[in-house]
């Protein structure tokens, strides 16, 4: 499974997110705290900054490699700061059929949407289950299609079912994706382990979903993943670990008094003015890092002073 990592507040230098961190992206691209495999099949960033030369556009960065190999990294990150971040380390069956290009590194950004959008899961048999889900996407999104992977097709129908930008919308359109997805494969007899652990980003917003379908396609999968976890990699008991674990947050100000630990001024929730959103914690304990429990979907939103949280309990209908 892949890793995410979000950020909106105060602009900061990339480097202090994508870098410098005990546990930073690259790193978990070859030393992953909570995933069994190495991150090779390619990795990318989107940025919003006010010093951009095109602030209202993200900035793309997308390559076809592992992170710590690329050379470009350390050339071009600590040239660049934002406020809107949202990154992605890439991981893939070690097989001939992966396909690693550009077109199949995240964060995936089409035209006519303020949104672009990374995940760290899966959703399988994806190409068959578009005999039922094509019908739900809209011919502007398909045609910008590049790639060959699950999450551009996820981004292209989660696109097509938002009504508006707004939360209520956004969590509208996510209920009703895995609704259908759950419909797909109950219809076309495909169910399987579907992980959706997303991050939807545009400029000082931040949608974080932690969902998906246990092995027999069912909406409530249970167990905890801590215990199930010691079943080791192979294992159904395994996978489900992978589903259920949480993504994690952490809020505060004065993210730049130390930007290798991530240690920042203490505040109230309702006075932080910085919000990091990742697959795994930034530093080698999660201390101080909150959760987003499966099930669930957070709304981060900097509106220059301070950064708003709300989590929903996702609401999503038995096929």
């Amino acid at each position: 499974m892949c890793r995410v990592l979000a950020y909106i507040g105060p602009e900061t230098p990339l480097e202090s997110l994508l870098l410098t961190p005990e546990n930073s992206l690259v790193n978990q691209a070859l030393d992953p705290e909570r995933h069994p495999e190495l991150q090779l099949a390619g990795w990318g960033f989107g940025a919003w900054g006010e010093h951009l030369l095109k602030p209202e556009a993200p900035f793309i960065y997308r390559r076809p490699m592992a992170a710590f190999y690329d050379d470009n990294a350390e050339r071009v990150i600590p040239s660049l700061r934002a406020s809107t971040m949202l990154a992605h380390v890439r991981a893939a069956a070690y097989n001939a059929k992966t396909v690693l290009a550009d077109e199949n590194c995240h964060p995936f950004s089409f035209e006519e949407t303020p949104w672009i959008v990374a995940q760290n899961g899966g959703l399988p048999h994806w190409q068959l289950l578009q005999r039922e889900l094509l019908q739900h996407c809209e011919d502007r999104y398909l045609k910008q299609m590049r790639g060959t992977t699950d999450t551009e097709f996820l981004y292209v129908l989660l696109l097509s079912l938002l009504e508006g930008d707004s939360d209520e919308d956004v969590q509208r359109a996510i209920e009703e994706m895995l609704g259908l997805i759950a419909r797909a494969m109950q219809d076309l007899d495909l169910a399987a382990l579907t992980k959706l652990k997303m991050a939807l980003v545009s400029p000082n917003r931040i949608i974080g979903v932690n969902v998906g379908l246990g092995h027999q396609g069912e909406i409530d999968p249970a167990g905890d993943w801590e215990e199930l976890r010691k079943s080791g990699p192979g294992t159904d008991d395994f996978a489900l670990s992978m589903l259920l674990e949480p993504m994690y947050l952490l809020m505060g100000r004065n993210f730049e008094h130390d930007l290798t630990t991530y240690d920042f001024e203490v505040c109230t929730e309702e006075e932080a003015t910085a919000v990091v959103f990742a697959s795994e914690p930034l530093t080698d304990d999660d201390a101080g890092w909150g959760r987003l429990e499966f099930g669930e979907i957070v709304f981060l939103e900097n509106d220059g002073e301070h950064v708003t949280k709300t989590v929903n309990r996702l609401k999503v209908e038995a096929p």
